[in-house]
């Protein structure tokens, strides 16, 4: 009798074993599920972002002599934005009190320092993304704009111990030397309005504001890790929300400091398409550039800054084909080279992660096989 019972009583822990299994295997692929689903919307707001401010940016120096201080500001004034989005996403609503309790929050003065440094950094790349778009083609800027991928990769090997395999290494080199080509594109395949020396100037801020871009998004993926350790969302817009405001600070002390600002009037009056127009441009590159932020930064906070870069880096070859659309530029042989290579460069990296994501999945598998067989030998 007393045998019967511990057998009914084994054989009931022995299901309820598996209940539990099931239930944290089914709520495991829930979690996973809306992982991706963030993934796809940050993908999504990456693309729209970046291309529909591209383009404006592009629309407002058809003036060459219209305002760099007032084209780099409209980046980073739209932090506003993002003010209800931190109430939204209070720790209190988002982390249990146990993770609240564990964490450790860094000072204020190590905050400080942090957002201070991005935010200066911020300000002086953007700036030099202005001059480059002032000074180049859409077409031939967002080419170049590919060689950020290779200084991420290169940035994230030392701060965040990213590993390089033949597929990577094969996408750096094909996405900087896509780049690389347009340097020598003859004078007659250039805007008749660009000089050699703006276009050079262009090049050398273009190529300089992606290695900056590529630094900063490493460093702040190491912030994510080693100074602000939180999985709530906030940390997420707070990050936005202070390295703008302090690069926007910044880049309006640069327009007073310029006298640029006094010539804002005359081109608002002299815009091609209008003042309102000009208005309406500021006000969507500002919500734009926002978006495409909170995309970017998204993506560093659920995966890496590399694969943060890899996406914003797939919109490429879609500039050249709207800049031809939508602003009549000539899209010529040597640019058709450069796409072609930026787009096998980034098929290379995808593939890579592809096999990295499939490796990952089958090591999950088998430690869930042992973990299935540890708990049936236990209960037995």
């Amino acid at each position: 009798m007393k045998e019967a019972q511990e057998e009914a009583t084994n054989n009931n822990d022995q299901a309820t074993s598996l209940e539990t299994q099931d239930v944290v295997r089914g709520s495991s692929k829930v979690v996973e599920c809306k992982r991706w689903i963030k993934i796809a919307l940050f993908t999504m707001f990456v693309f729209s972002g970046q291309a529909v401010a591209t383009m404006l940016g592009r629309l407002y120096f058809k003036n060459e002599e219209n305002s760099k201080w007032m084209a780099t500001l409209v980046q980073t004034i739209g932090f506003p934005l993002m003010l209800p989005l931190i109430f939204m996403y209070l720790p209190s609503k988002t982390t249990p009190k146990s993770q609240q309790i564990i964490a450790t929050k860094p000072s204020w003065i190590t905050l400080f320092m942090l957002y201070m440094f991005l935010g200066i950094f911020l300000a002086a790349d953007c700036m030099l993304y202005t001059l480059g778009l002032n000074f180049l083609p859409l077409s031939t800027y967002s080419l170049i704009c590919a060689s950020q991928l290779a200084f991420n990769a290169f940035f994230s090997y030392f701060l965040n111990g990213q590993k390089f395999t033949p597929y990577i290494a094969n996408s750096l080199v094909l996405l900087s030397f896509s780049s690389t080509l347009l340097v020598f594109q003859s004078d007659s395949e250039r805007s008749v309005k660009k000089s050699k020396t703006k276009y050079i100037v262009g090049f050398v801020c273009t190529v300089a504001a992606s290695a900056g871009y590529g630094l900063m998004l490493s460093v702040t993926q190491l912030a994510f890790k080693k100074v602000l350790k939180s999985q709530s969302y906030k940390v997420v817009f707070d990050m936005i929300v202070y390295q703008n405001m302090i690069a926007s600070f910044w880049i309006l002390v640069g327009l007073f400091a310029s006298g640029e600002w006094k010539d804002i009037k005359g081109e608002m009056a002299g815009y091609e398409y209008g003042s309102v127009s000009y208005i309406m441009n500021l006000v969507w590159t500002a919500v734009s550039w926002q978006v495409f932020t909170i995309g970017c930064i998204g993506l560093i906070f659920e995966v890496s800054s590399l694969f943060s870069n890899v996406i914003s880096i797939l919109g490429i070859p879609v500039m050249p084909v709207l800049a031809v659309v939508f602003l009549h530029e000539k899209l010529n042989g040597l640019k058709v080279i450069a796409m072609l290579l930026a787009m096998w460069g980034l098929t290379s990296y995808i593939y890579q992660h592809y096999l990295d994501d499939k490796k990952e999945k089958a090591e999950a598998k088998i430690v869930n096989r042992e973990v299935d067989l540890i708990e049936t030998r236990i209960s037995q």
